[in-house]
């Protein structure tokens, strides 16, 4: 393996000018630097991450906890797009990636376990149920956390505005004359009480009185109990003109039995999804629903965990919040 002090003898410098070249300190010429770096590519060089975790007190390993109920794991487009964004970022500073898990082996650890045993330097954790204690242990640990879509009063988050994203939807949907709004809501968290609030909100700024049977609770992801749900809102006595559901995937079940069903989209019955997945643009017909700039939101994420690990003492802890955009299909008829 090739060693600095093999590219100090070669470059006929010290090793801690090829220390300090390798690392772009300013007190050597760009040209020293240069030939001092192209003579390491050429030697194949390569920094040894122990001897750096060493010398920093870090590791460059990021821990990301991703936990998905509806065990889709990273064949759910949302989360696997938000944590490509992540990714990317991460990488582009010197960080790797390390899944948080509850095992090593056949040996079972908690969540903080785990972190130390890898020895990550920040966490990032998305798609997880952050009520669990073991999550909230690991929230509450020394180790520098960056949340998605949920927020802790101590801890930097990274959210979707899901309020305005709602707002826009329902604005969208009235304005196109629809005043019997049905809403299918995934499980309870904080996305989906900033959207049902907002949902609500936007109605009664709107003077649109709905029944409580129009709003049921659903799950995200789940074809299976949107499908369930829409066949219990189709049998009311006065059915609703349109139907909110809580992501796009999901949204494929109410369309079925809706089909299944003899009813037309959006002729008998229109419907609104939430994520602007890729499905979404291929469904007939193309699907009303707001798209999130999940690529944005991993990037965030990947920024300001960066910057609790490097700059702990400046960095303030904050919301990051990113908007979404409305992406208008075919599946919400105009009324007027």
């Amino acid at each position: 393996m090739v060693s600095m002090k093999d590219i100090a003898l070669k470059c006929k410098v010290s090793i801690a000018t090829v220390s300090k070249a390798l690392n772009d300190h300013s007190d050597i010429s760009q040209e020293k630097k240069q030939i001092i770096k192209d003579t390491a590519k050429e030697m194949g060089y390569f920094p040894n991450s122990a001897a750096r975790a060493l010398k920093t007190n870090r590791t460059y390993n990021i821990g990301v906890l991703f936990v998905d109920d509806a065990n889709s794991g990273l064949t759910h487009e949302y989360f696997a797009s938000v944590l490509e964004g992540f990714k990317v970022e991460a990488e582009k500073n010197g960080y790797d990636i390390t899944f948080i898990n509850h095992r090593i082996g056949v040996r079972k650890m908690s969540y903080l376990e785990h972190c130390k045993y890898r020895g990550v330097d920040g966490v990032v954790a998305a798609c997880v149920n952050f009520n669990r204690p073991e999550v909230i242990e690991l929230i509450e640990s020394d180790i520098p956390v960056v949340t998605i879509d949920h927020i802790f009063n101590n801890r930097t988050a990274i959210i979707s505005d899901n309020v305005k994203g709602m707002h826009d939807l329902v604005e969208y949907v009235y304005q196109s004359g629809h005043r019997k709004i049905a809403y299918i809501h995934g499980a309870d968290s904080s996305v989906t009480n900033g959207r049902l609030a907002s949902f609500y909100r936007t109605l009664e700024e709107l003077k649109v009185e709905i029944p409580d049977e129009y709003v049921k609770e659903g799950a995200y992801r789940d074809t299976q109990k949107a499908e369930e749900l829409t066949r219990e809102l189709l049998q009311l006595k006065e059915r609703p003109t349109c139907i909110f559901y809580p992501d796009d995937f999901a949204c494929i079940g109410g369309i079925n039995v809706i089909k299944g069903l003899g009813y037309q989209i959006p002729e008998d019955i229109s419907v609104v999804g939430y994520d602007g997945l890729t499905i979404s643009e291929v469904l007939e017909p193309k699907l009303t629903t707001l798209k999130q700039d999940t690529a944005k939101l991993g990037r965030e994420a990947a920024h300001h965990l960066v910057n609790l690990i490097e700059k702990p003492r400046t960095t303030v802890i904050e919301r990051i919040v990113v908007q979404g955009k409305m992406q208008l299909g075919k599946s919400v008829k105009n009324q007027k």
